[in-house]
């Protein structure tokens, strides 16, 4: 068969379902394979939207999501994408063309080292460089890009390579397993919670996979030792438990780190060195036990007394097995810790001033949204306030990027998660100047047929660095601009536009929009005056009196 047929046949032989992306020259026999193949080309407007959506659709699914584009500037679009899946742990192929390399009748022209520039970012990256290779090259691409810690992987496929013929056949997945932690760390875990006073769990991003949910919830309602959670370990353990006790969405100064600091060993759960850590080692104050599928980067703040290293959904399990809650533990300053975090949270969720306020914009999100419903938050500083107010009651069920903390992934992000979870409600909350990096991408889900809101939170400015700028008491430069029409904009795209009047308007109208299908943009005038007072003035001083 032609090597782009095996290619395409070894796609298939891998699962995949969707490619994300925009086809070039380079790329033609791929696409004349893919046309006869069951997988669902979704053509976007721009590549680095599809390799969002493709690193998406791994986080959502543990499968490796897959996009693809041309050589040269296709390819070099892919990069930030590829960076936001690898610092983000979600499984990503790139798939991109190159011109022939056998003979070539045009030079240097639009060709660059497409394979050298993806290596730093990413786990595998390989010329196909005969279609004989195409079995083991894919297979070795989908193996690394799944396997802890998920992240990217390329494939470059050149235009004369992949017209030649071949007879070989996919390769088959093996069968593995995750190895388990060794039983001697498990029991030390088990010891060292058994003689704490004040333990405590944190709940980071490499938690928030498939079956480590289930046991975590499991332990938490057995052992009853509270829990904290970092931004992409939300919903892990649904944060509507009476012992969740918040989200380390600040660096310092909330009360959650008035519970840190009384904890005397915490188990770190999935902790990623892309994250700010919610707790630092430095002063010696705590014990920490660390939980993970690969043993602890060791930096100043983060040197662990305990590793127990395996698939952690099973280590959690054993230690569960193993441990018997403790009378001597105590956790009445962890509950005043929560109680004052609840009270500090609810304030403001009913403030009817207009322009919105961000915390009434995410008690109304939130009231608006069934336990499934996903947000896909694009990057600025409304996601502090939702990673801090908005609770998580399922796994992946907030989706944002605390990794590469790309902006324009917001659109991309939710557009995939309607295609993955077609029967879910889905909302894309965007900052303004996020929004228009691939706001584009309004057409691909109006050709979708997809039905999805998208909340624009307008203060025509990059408002989290305003917000810093001020902060930091430098001067008032440089963030301004000025924004479309956002109603006329979506309605140009055959979407539907509303501008918000009233922030009492504000539930009813998603509620609207969502009875009504398809794609609805929100344009929402915000106001972050709140910013500096609630986060950088008042909290702190609060929670120093608790």
């Amino acid at each position: 068969m032609k090597a782009s047929d095996l290619f395409v046949k070894a796609l298939e032989n891998e699962g995949v379902e969707y490619i994300f992306g925009i086809p070039g020259e380079e790329n033609l026999d791929f696409l004349d394979s893919l046309s006869r193949s069951p997988i669902k080309l979704i053509l976007t407007r721009h590549e680095q939207a599809a390799g969002f959506m493709a690193a998406t659709l791994g986080r959502l699914t543990g499968k490796v999501g897959v996009c693809l584009s041309t050589l040269g500037p296709g390819a070099t679009n892919l990069v930030t994408a590829a960076a936001y899946a690898q610092l983000g742990g979600m499984p990503m192929l790139m798939v991109t063309g190159q011109k022939p390399i056998k003979s070539s009748k045009q030079g240097q022209f639009q060709i660059i080292d497409v394979v050298d520039m993806m290596q730093p970012i990413t786990k595998y990256s390989q010329q196909i460089a005969s279609g004989d290779n195409i079995p083991s090259r894919i297979r070795e691409a989908f193996r690394l890009a799944a396997e802890e810690k998920p992240g990217a992987a390329h494939l470059e496929l050149p235009e004369d390579i992949a017209a030649e013929e071949t007879n070989r056949k996919p390769i088959d997945e093996s069968l593995a397993r995750r190895p388990v932690a060794e039983s001697k760390a498990v029991a030390s875990a088990i010891n060292l919670l058994t003689a704490a006073k004040h333990p405590l769990l944190v709940i980071a991003a490499g938690a928030n996979r498939k079956l480590t949910a289930t046991q975590l919830r499991e332990f938490v309602d057995r052992q009853r030792i509270p829990f904290i959670t970092t931004q992409m370990g939300k919903g892990v353990v649904d944060e509507r438990h009476e012992l969740f006790l918040g989200n380390a969405t600040l660096s310092a100064g909330d009360f959650l780190h008035r519970a840190i600091e009384k904890a005397d060993v915490i188990v770190n759960i999935g902790h990623d060195v892309v994250e700010k850590p919610p707790f630092f080692m430095d002063k010696g104050e705590r014990q920490v036990i660390h939980v993970n599928f690969n043993s602890a980067a060791v930096d100043p703040v983060y040197f662990p007394q305990i590793e127990v290293i395996g698939d952690i959904a099973n280590s959690i399990w054993q230690i569960n097995e193993g441990l018997v809650p403790q009378e001597n533990w105590d956790f009445e300053w962890f509950m005043k810790c929560r109680a004052a975090t609840e009270e500090h949270i609810s304030e403001g969720s009913d403030a009817a001033e207009f322009p919105v306020r961000p915390q009434r914009l995410v008690a109304d999100v939130r009231s608006v949204m069934p336990d499934n419903g996903i947000i896909a938050l694009d990057n600025g500083v409304y996601k502090i306030w939702f990673a801090r107010n908005y609770k998580a009651h399922r796994p992946n069920t907030v989706l944002l990027d605390n990794a590469l903390a790309s902006m324009g992934a917001g659109l991309p992000s939710a557009i995939a998660a309607k295609i993955v979870h077609p029967d879910r409600p889905v909302i894309a909350i965007c900052g303004d100047g996020g929004f228009m990096m691939n706001s584009q991408e309004l057409e691909t889900a109006v050709r979708l047929g997809l039905d999805l809101i998208v909340l624009i939170l307008n203060d025509c400015a990059y408002g989290m660095i305003k917000w810093k700028q001020a902060h930091m008491h430098f001067q008032d430069y440089g963030l301004d601009f000025k924004n479309p029409c956002f109603v006329k904009y979506a309605d140009s795209y055959g979407a539907t536009g509303h501008r918000l009047a009233a922030t009492d308007e504000l539930a009813p109208l998603i509620r609207n929009c969502q009875q009504q299908g398809g794609v609805h943009l929100i344009d929402i005038p915000i106001d972050y005056s709140e910013n500096d007072r609630i986060l950088n003035v008042e909290l702190p001083q609060r929670s120093a009196q608790l």
